[in-house]
């Protein structure tokens, strides 16, 4: 690689719909002291922009530094300018900050800003996409999730998902919108959280996009569709998928896995994008897999918004690593399998109306 991961500048992608609370946490990181100088790149097409009450300023200024130490810069024009103007400033030593903060609109798909730190070689040297942290409204939730295909995107991009404003809804319809998020994006932590107390170092340092991370996928899965359960299928969500989830800390939850049947069923949303998960205890051929993977993403990749695997390729004797995001997908050697484990397979793959059927029966076509 380019640079040493160390010294690359973690980038956040701040993303949630109109409301959901983005400029009341925003607000906080840019006046409040938390020992982090931080930039945040805000894009200006919000009605409620930060400038009016935080930044007096020239309007043809785009770069302000704040009295905390942080930094805050509006886009006018494209993000990969910004980026490497604000490097230029920083390398020169005319800025200093440690970590960058984006601020994606509320209608927007943060699929095109994560491909920036992969298209671009000096953005991809310099800067290193950390997470994609995904704010949802609990009071307005699940209406603006059923009439704004661009909200579920913002769910399917996440690493993190805060929910904000819990204390106006109750338990059940809090729970109702938590069991929606998770349908759509099992990968995420679903945190519920106060604007007002957020602890802003834990949002940060997510490694989202570092291949090393685990694959954590949410155990609750396993309640819907465990080996032990009842096969009567009663998740009808009306996703067009079968659940099929595995977690990364075998043994964490026991058989009683099988019989906590969280009565999801009473909720059918259409949801255009969802995910599945494939496991396999064989090898895959590492040319056909690398072959097939190719093809889907040739297909799917407009679709397809995070994709995410450790794989058991036969011939290595180590676990392989790979991701991807819409058409980039990157793969590399993770830690060796031990003596005490059975290697095995498990891909996750999050996304719009993907044909769960033909992924599966592809995958299984390149198992040795």
């Amino acid at each position: 690689m380019q640079t040493a991961p160390e010294s690359m500048v973690p980038v956040t992608i701040l993303t949630g719909f109109l409301g959901a609370g983005k400029t009341t946490l925003l607000k906080r990181i840019l006046s409040e002291y938390h020992g982090r100088r931080i930039a945040v790149i805000e894009n200006e097409f919000g009605p409620e922009s930060i400038d009016n009450d935080l930044l007096v300023q020239d309007s043809d200024e785009e770069i302000v530094e704040l009295s905390n130490g942080c930094v805050c810069c509006t886009i006018r024009g494209d993000l990969m300018r910004t980026l490497n103007d604000l490097r230029i400033k920083r390398e020169a030593g005319q800025l200093n900050f440690e970590r960058i903060i984006i601020e994606t609109t509320g209608m927007a798909n943060p699929g095109p800003v994560c491909q920036t730190f992969f298209m671009d070689d000096d953005i991809a040297a310099y800067y290193r996409l950390d997470a994609v942290i995904t704010i949802v409204d609990a009071k307005h939730g699940m209406e603006t999730l059923d009439k704004q295909e661009e909200s579920q995107k913002q769910v399917g991009f996440a690493d993190r998902i805060l929910v904000s404003k819990k204390d106006l809804v109750n338990e059940a319809d809090y729970q109702a919108l938590r069991s929606r998020l998770l349908h759509i994006n099992p990968r995420a932590s679903i945190t519920p959280v106060n604007f007002g107390e957020a602890d802003i170092p834990s949002l940060l340092d997510v490694s989202g996009f570092n291949l090393n991370t685990i694959l954590d996928i949410d155990p609750e899965f396993l309640a819907e569709e465990h080996p032990d359960a009842a096969h009567d299928h009663h998740h009808d969500h009306d996703h067009g998928h079968d659940h099929d989830h595995d977690h990364d800390h075998e043994g964490d939850c026991g058989p009683a896995c099988g019989h906590h049947h969280h009565d999801h069923h009473h909720a059918h949303h259409d949801d255009e994008i969802g995910a599945f998960v494939f496991r396999s205890n064989k090898a895959f051929d590492p040319e056909r897999l690398e072959e097939f993977l190719g093809g889907i993403v040739q297909v799917y990749g407009p679709d397809l918004l995070r994709y995410k695997g450790i794989l058991y390729l036969k011939g290595i004797n180590r676990r392989m690593l790979f991701q991807g995001v819409h058409m980039m997908m990157g793969a590399e050697p993770g830690k060796p399998w031990l003596s005490s484990e059975k290697p095995n397979t498990r891909m996750v793959f999050i996304g719009r109306k993907l044909p769960q059927e033909i992924f599966t029966k592809g995958l299984e076509q390149c198992l040795v």
